[in-house]
């Protein structure tokens, strides 16, 4: 076991299969150190716990959560290419996307449940920089969905 996956497991987590793309791309692709994952969605064993927008039918803190598990989804896809979590060198960024209501401002707190385990997993090279977005609608009206560019270590 990875030195990464011994903290997710002392976490409580642990790292999911790969979710398969719902259209035309890859879950990740490697070019030169990078690894560019797809947008991950919340999905847990194979769909998503709840639907809406943050603000209406879904809490804040319930979106938050919700971005936790997207990170976790993505650094399962980050693995399906790099082999080994070990290989992190550093989360260069992190972009979230919020299905927000209209009158739904708190993105930042959202999005900070993907930064936050990043953080916690990886320490200090989970330190990234980082985009939050409210939009009106995700794919199957997913509350949040979380994508991350990491760089790996030769």
């Amino acid at each position: 076991m990875s030195a990464v996956e011994a903290k997710l497991a002392e976490l409580g987590l642990t790292l999911p299969e790969v979710v398969p793309p719902l259209a035309a791309y890859q879950p990740a692709v490697q070019s030169g150190p990078y690894v560019y994952t797809a947008g991950q969605l919340p999905m847990v064993d194979g769909k998503l716990p709840v639907t809406g927008k943050v603000g209406l039918e879904v809490t804040p803190e319930e979106a938050k959560e919700l971005a936790r598990t997207c990170a976790l989804n993505a650094l399962a896809a980050v693995k399906s290419v790099a082999g080994d979590l070990d290989r992190i060198a550093r989360v260069v960024k992190v972009v979230g996307f919020v299905a927000s209501a209209a009158d739904f401002t708190g993105q930042p707190g959202v999005v900070n449940g993907a930064s936050e385990l990043l953080g916690e997993v990886l320490g200090d090279k989970g330190v990234h920089a980082r985009s939050a977005v409210g939009v009106a609608v995700l794919p199957l009206d997913a509350p949040v969905e979380v994508e991350i560019q990491v760089e790996l270590a030769p």
